[in-house]
């Protein structure tokens, strides 16, 4: 087994390494822990951080063109209305198995049997708009035709 050697740093030569960065000693970070022999790259970084040392730390600008503003924000919308036409969907979902649930009731018969029996049957062009409702006593027949 392989002995690995963890270093652990004074909080004093943590805020040296800081200061030398802060009054300008070393140019960039990567030049402070090349000098001190830091390994990690983002152990000077999260050093700053604690210390407050904000300002010393890279700024990210995103720089883009305006249109590609309004392209995320339509994709943002689109996101979201997707997520709504699928709770919708699911929603339609438990309520359909439910009337299944319930047709196999009243029939006498298990679901999974039931669905067995109509495998690759599909009622095309059926919406649940044009179905007739139809009394428990006369399910039996209408749902098998």
């Amino acid at each position: 087994m392989r002995n690995r050697v963890i270093l652990r740093y004074s909080d004093s030569f943590k805020r040296q390494v800081v200061s030398d960065l802060e009054t300008g000693r070393f140019a960039t970070v990567g030049a402070a822990c090349l000098h001190h022999g830091i390994g990690g790259a983002t152990t000077v970084k999260r050093w700053m951080n604690r210390l407050g040392k904000y300002h010393l730390l890279a700024k990210v600008v995103r720089v883009e063109k305006p249109n590609e503003a309004d392209m995320v924000a339509g994709l943002r919308r689109e996101i979201g209305q997707l997520h709504k036409a699928l709770g919708q969907t699911q929603a339609r979902s438990l309520l359909n198995e439910s009337y299944l649930q319930l047709a196999c009731q009243r029939l006498g018969e298990e679901v999974e049997c039931f669905k067995k029996k109509c495998v690759g049957r599909q009622f095309i062009g059926a919406s649940s708009e044009s179905l007739p409702l139809v009394p428990a006593g006369q399910l039996e027949a209408t749902v098998l035709e």
